[in-house]
């Protein structure tokens, strides 16, 4: 931003307010805060947020922004009266299931280091003395989770916030948003135009239709969430007073849906245990003005919901027995395709930026990133997994967020494996070989609504054929889910012979134009003037050098070249990288096009024979591609292996795409030729050691924490990011020993434990870091792990990784675990 900039924020409640706040503590103090309810309390979502903050999530980006949440609510207050009071969050089981599902929350909490304690039933009694003794099995006691008032923090914050220049001002429409040469310009309300550099939506619910005013897409679907609230509870009385309000832990009763707090001697009672009420916004207008402006996001209460979730309130509570439900009401709250939150700029309107489906829990962290993005051009926190543009073009349709926001609200306190793929929709995305993978009973997952082979049952067959040095150790229940020992005859297939990878979803952009080579040599860390048919393993960093993505760049011709790249956001960021004299184009070309990976010391011996082009080490160098045709099919192969093995990505077009996979399979069949899926090539890939963006390394860390200073070549001039580096790595490009984290290779001592990711790992007994990513490495015979570690683990320190509440002895190891010569894939 300038440095004066005028700032408009659309929407009063705890996100904005939240962004006021933290805009005006950077000196930002031409804020404008504008709501259409009356102020202080709006009538939005954070007027009847029941307020409990839990800090636990598998992303450690939610549990940061939780607790910043935390720290942030505790030091405020309102006239001496408290925002936030720690009297900790319990979490019951009642089935065994979710006890042992407890266990593997608190590993995200050490993890993120938030500090919890799995309890016995006397002790989860003790904490929250309403519970029934004989149903629980055990509880998640974390000492810092609490209550936030979250009505009495929005007055706090904005005293705070106009204290230091801001303007809140109610009763204000927002009717559209004014630009001009493609930059914002102003909000327009009945009463005329509030000028702005900056407008930033942080209007909840209301968001889609404030993102509509500049044509960007805003995911979300509103949902009604019931919430009651009992009569006088006997056992409560005399326990609070009006000022403390609350004693005992918020609890939340997962296994029925159901969260419950205390209000003063009452009990409130939260329930996801109902159909998903979706809420049209027309619903809540009247010619276009909100119907009820007090409170329109308050909802009649539809009484016949709760029936069954009151009956398992008393069995949980028995003191409820005594009493009854007075009030309640159906309260509005944004839900997206995948639970996450909204952020980001239009990518059309210059200054237009959101901040939406954003609960009370993630609110003073999502705004302070907002306001560090805006202020300083990054944050500190990752935000790929909020990040609005996140999302595929399919995956914005009204169609598809309703169906998905409303399966995340059902779902929203299930047992979910990370591997469970959505149930529906399906079949949105498959590639040119969905046919074939079907009839040899291809095992789908989903990803990106792309259908993706995790393994094919039609290589059950060679299980018997598997030597005893490949056979798999049975795996628990949990990690057994959603895999197959199919997995341990591929990966041996494509070490010892020959496979075909479907490669498809991985995402494809044309760099072109007369610009082509400048742009992607300034936003990348690798030099990327090389000659036509060279590809390139690269880094995208942001400002202050930290791993945006990373990219394979192949060289089709002298202005034209291909992107291998990580998602929807690479394509967000080059296109507004682009330069404003149109000499650069950026295409996707993953629907029209599709890859197969070839893989294996047979590769060559399968294509060769079917092209008349040199497919020989001299015709095809390591890391070159070219033009060429197979079987007849115009292809451009690519030298590059990410299972470590002799072979080649091959692409051509989505129409021609099956001819090609039939040329290849018949072609392979004196040679053995399996189709293999993603099980295995997750393992294949972590035993060679590669990196996969997103989960083991994001713009939290640089290149050198993540063993990627290879990709980074200084001397080649400027690109972003350079300057934030230059220490570690000095400009000769050798990373000085300053790093003080790494990314690390493990393999597990008992050769037998697969953990999955997200598991935290002791170092000397004490909390040290936590696994990326993690497969059962079938080619070294045992259970691999990545993890963030100190520097000081280096190889041959001893470490234990905590699963499920178990210690798990595992070793830092050399890197990678096989071929470290390349010589199988340079040969």
């Amino acid at each position: 931003m300038s440095t004066s900039p005028r700032v408009v924020i659309i929407g009063a409640g705890v996100v904005g307010a939240n962004l006021a706040d933290e805009l005006t503590a950077r000196g930002v103090d031409r804020v404008t805060v504008v709501d259409q309810g009356p102020l202080p309390l709006t009538g939005g979502s954070t007027s009847h947020a029941p307020g409990l903050v839990f800090q636990v999530s598998p992303s450690k980006t939610m549990t940061q922004f939780a607790t910043y949440t935390v720290d942030k609510f505790s030091g405020l207050d309102l006239d001496g009266a408290w925002c936030f009071k720690k009297v900790g969050g319990l979490e019951v089981a009642t089935t065994p299931e979710r006890l042992v599902d407890l266990r593997r929350r608190q590993g995200w909490l050490t993890s993120w280091g938030v500090e919890s304690t799995l309890v016995e039933p006397d002790e989860c009694v003790r904490l929250h003395g309403l519970l029934d003794r004989d149903r629980v099995l055990g509880g998640l006691h974390t000492p810092t989770d609490g209550l936030a008032k979250a009505a009495r923090a929005v007055i706090a914050l904005a005293r705070r916030a106009e204290a230091r220049g801001a303007r809140f001002q109610g009763s204000t429409r927002v009717i559209g948003i004014e630009q001009a040469a493609g930059r914002v310009t102003g909000v327009r309300t009945p009463d005329g135009v509030i000028e702005a550099d900056v407008v930033v939506s942080c209007a909840g619910f209301w968001g889609p239709a404030i993102g509509a005013m500049v044509g960007m897409d805003v995911p979300l679907l509103p949902l009604a969430h019931q919430y009651v609230k009992t009569g006088q509870v006997a056992e409560l009385v005399g326990r609070n007073d009006e000022a403390s309000e609350i004693g005992m832990p918020i609890l939340r009763y997962q296994d029925a849906d159901l969260y419950f707090r205390e209000h003063v001697d009452r009990i409130g009672i939260g329930s996801y245990a109902h159909r998903p009420m979706p809420v049209r916004l027309a619903d809540l207008e009247d010619d276009g003005e909100v119907t009820d402006s007090a409170m329109p996001s308050m909802l009649p209460f539809t009484e016949d919901d709760f029936a069954g979730p009151w009956e398992q309130c008393r069995e949980l509570l028995p003191a409820l027995n005594g009493a009854k439900v007075e009030e309640g009401f159906n309260g509005i709250f944004s839900f997206t395709p995948d639970g996450g939150p909204l952020i980001g700029e239009s990518p059309d309107v210059a200054g237009f930026w959101i901040a939406e489906a954003v609960w009370v829990t993630h609110s003073a962290g999502v705004a302070k990133a907002v306001a560090q993005l805006l202020v300083d051009g990054r944050t500190e926190y990752d935000l790929h997994g909020c990040d609005v543009h996140r999302f595929e073009e399919f995956q914005r349709s009204a169609d598809y967020v309703e169906e998905t926001s409303a399966q995340n609200f059902v779902e929203i306190y299930d047992i979910l494996h990370p591997l469970q793929p959505k149930e529906s929709p399906r079949n949105l995305r498959v590639s040119p070989f969905h046919r074939r993978q079907e009839e040899l009973g291809a095992v789908f997952l989903e990803g990106g609504g792309w259908e993706r082979p995790h393994w094919y049952e039609a290589n059950a067959a060679l299980l018997a054929d598997l030597p005893a040095a490949w056979t798999p150790p049975q795996r628990d229940d949990w990690s057994a889910q959603f895999h197959s020992p199919i997995a341990a005859v591929e990966a041996w297939r494509t070490r010892e012979g020959v496979a075909m990878y479907d490669m498809t979803p991985l995402k494809r952009l044309e760099v072109s134009g007369p610009g082509a080579l400048a742009l992607l040599d300034r936003l990348t860390t690798g030099k990327m003037d090389k000659s036509v048919g060279a590809v390139t393993y690269t880094l995208a960093l942001d400002e202050a050098g930290g791993i945006r993505s990373d990219w394979t760049v192949a060289r089709l011709g002298r202005d034209r070249f291909q992107v291998g790249a990580n998602g929807p956001l690479d394509l967000d960021h080059l296109n507004r990288q682009l330069p404003s004299d149109g000499s650069v184009q950026v295409r996707d070309i993953t629907g029209g096009t599709c890859c197969i990976g070839v893989w294996g010391p047979l590769a060559r011996e399968l294509v060769q024979p079917l092209s008349d082009d040199d497919f020989t080490n001299e015709g095809l160098k390591y890391f070159r591609a070219k033009q060429a045709r197979i079987g007849g099919v115009p292809v451009v192969a690519m030298r590059l292996s990410y299972v470590g093995e002799l072979g080649w990505e091959i692409y051509t077009s989505a129409d021609l795409g099956l001819r090609l996979w039939d040329v290849l399979w018949a072609a392979g069949q004196d040679l053995g030729v399996i189709a293999a899926g993603r099980a295995a090539f997750n393992s294949l890939r972590l035993e060679k050691g590669y990196r996969a963006w997103g989960h083991d390394m994001t713009t939290e860390h640089n290149p050198y924490e993540a063993g990627l200073g290879f990709a980074v070549r200084p001397a080649k001039g400027e690109f972003v990011g350079r300057s934030a580096i230059a220490g570690l790595a000095g400009l000769d490009g050798n990373p000085a020993d300053t790093v003080s984290r790494r990314l690390s290779c493990l393999t597990v001592d008992d050769g037998e434990s697969v953990v999955l990711g997200h598991e935290p790992v002791f170092l000397d007994g004490q909390p040290a870091g936590y696994v990326t990513s993690a497969a059962f490495g079938h080619t070294v015979g045992r259970p691999i792990a990545y993890a963030w570690l100190p520097a000081s683990a280096t190889p041959g320190t001893s470490v234990e990784i905590e699963y499920f509440g178990r210690r798990i002895p595992a070793t830092v190891a050399a890197e990678p675990l096989v071929d470290p010569d390349m010589a199988r894939i340079r040969r």
